[in-house]
């Protein structure tokens, strides 16, 4: 394994998520034993499959409801991400134009009530899960990356996005780096505290009367008469109807697994600021950060004043690999230690708590899609590419009005009805993500977009920021 090249910043480094020391230990729910039959088996105990199983009870009051995870409830990506929670399910007003100009406007109504209703349930179940309405700081360094704030803040305009230009005086008031040349302000952004948004839905999914199995990895599913029959090592669920959230997982339909692809995403989060070193960066606000190359980071500070510092190295390993092993990238965390002294030298020795990495399931078109097959008998949602920690609540209820056979404004999406552009096979695989990878670095650079660029830009293929 790579070693620190400034171990100093990294004594005593936790090398697991942070937001894991914020909540209290919860034993495990019973692994799934024998054979049970319920109405409705949701596979994966994330944020999507348990928004799923909350707004389904909700929905279905009588229903025998439950969730079989592999794991802990939320042990992979929603425990492992930035807490960014967006009014977006399009990963952003720019993509939501180029990909699908004609619904655009929909997309943004159906995020922003998305994130209004959200919060709405936080508060009528009593959910604590940190959360801030507190806006995002969008920043630039670089003449391209100015443009491309520009054309932000021209897209927000012309939609009726609150937005405010920050240069100068106004964007130090904000935050104090002369690393950044301008920003955009959103005052409409949340923040929360990922692992007690998955520990807070647990809990009320309990409450509510949702079956929870742990430790059950579901290892094959069949159809079955007018049922779906899951298995795993010690027992096996009879469903009416089943819900797949596994996102990053090898996915139990076969013929979506080349529709989404593991990326590494990595984080790093330093020891507590006092109000001194908050006033010596200039960042007071409780607002999140992130900056506009293709490369891009983002930052926000935790409940304690810690900065989290995250994003730049996206990583996909041959053959699609999804090892634990992986999580751990001391050659990442050295860069992005190097980058959080050029954007903050005044805290430069402040040292790091903790440095973790998780999987991102992405999609060659950067957003999340869902489908329902086996006669309306399974549903899934997949490819968030790491904005999914609102999405995910919507894909749920896009999935429910699925099951139930019910067309709605979510369901006759393109955005979330067309299945993306599939991968292609390896070594084909690896090579195009090297070759784009290589590009948007070099677009970072000069802010040369080249033809292989343009190209997956003409096709509707993602790697956007």
């Amino acid at each position: 394994m790579t070693s620190y090249s400034n171990p100093d910043a990294f004594v005593n480094v936790k090398p697991y998520p942070f937001w894991l020391d914020t909540i209290a230990g919860e034993a495990a729910a019973p692994a799934l034993q024998a054979r049970i039959s319920c109405d409705l088996a949701i596979v994966g105990g994330g944020y999507t499959g348990l928004w799923t199983a909350l707004l389904a009870r909700r929905r279905w009051p009588e229903k025998k409801i439950v969730i079989i995870e592999a794991k802990h409830c939320g042990s992979e990506a929603s425990s492992r991400n930035g807490g960014f929670c967006s009014p977006s399910i399009s990963h952003g007003t720019s993509i939501a134009i180029k990909r699908w100009p004609q619904e655009t406007e929909k997309l943004i109504a159906l995020g922003r009530a998305n994130l209004d209703e959200l919060e709405a349930d936080l508060d009528a179940y009593g959910m604590q899960i940190e959360f801030e309405r507190t806006g995002q700081l969008n920043l630039a360094s670089h003449p391209w990356q100015l443009e491309g704030l520009r054309s932000m803040q021209q897209e927000y305009q012309r939609f009726g996005i609150a937005c405010e230009w920050l240069e100068g005086a106004s964007l130090t008031d904000k935050f104090n780096s002369s690393f950044y040349r301008a920003g955009l302000f959103e005052p409409n952004y949340a923040l929360v505290n990922p692992a007690k948004m998955v520990s807070e839905l647990r809990r009320v999914c309990l409450a509510q009367g949702v079956e929870l199995y742990e430790n059950s990895a579901v290892t094959a599913l069949k159809q079955q008469g007018q049922n779906i029959l899951l298995r795993t090592s010690s027992g096996e669920a009879v469903a009416g109807q089943v819900v797949l959230a596994t996102n990053i997982a090898v996915p139990l339909l076969r013929h979506l697994a080349s529709t989404v692809i593991p990326v590494y995403d990595y984080a790093i989060v330093s020891n507590p600021l006092s109000e001194r070193q908050l006033e010596a960066i200039g960042w007071v606000g409780r607002y999140g950060i992130s900056d506009s190359g293709n490369r891009f980071h983002y930052f926000r500070k935790t409940a304690d004043n810690r900065i989290l510092w995250g994003g730049y190295d996206a990583i996909y390993h041959f053959g699609s690999r999804r090892d634990e092993s992986l999580t751990q990238r001391p050659e990442t965390f050295n860069r992005l230690a190097e980058q959080f002294s050029e954007v903050f030298p005044a805290i430069r020795d402040i040292g790091f708590s903790h440095a973790w990495g998780g999987i991102i399931d992405t999609s060659a078109r950067t957003t999340m899609f869902t489908g329902c097959e086996a006669d309306g008998r399974i549903a899934y949602a997949l490819g968030f590419t790491g904005l999914g920690v609102s999405a995910c609540r919507f894909a749920a209820l896009n999935m429910l009005d699925q099951l139930a056979g019910e067309k709605t404004a979510r369901t006759e999406l393109r955005m979330t009805s067309r299945a993306p552009v599939h991968f292609p096979p390896e070594p084909l695989r690896f090579a195009g993500v090297q070759a784009a990878i290589r590009s948007l670095a070099r677009e970072d650079r000069d802010g040369h977009r080249n033809v292989l660029l343009k190209t997956f830009d003409a096709l509707g293929i993602g790697f956007d920021s």
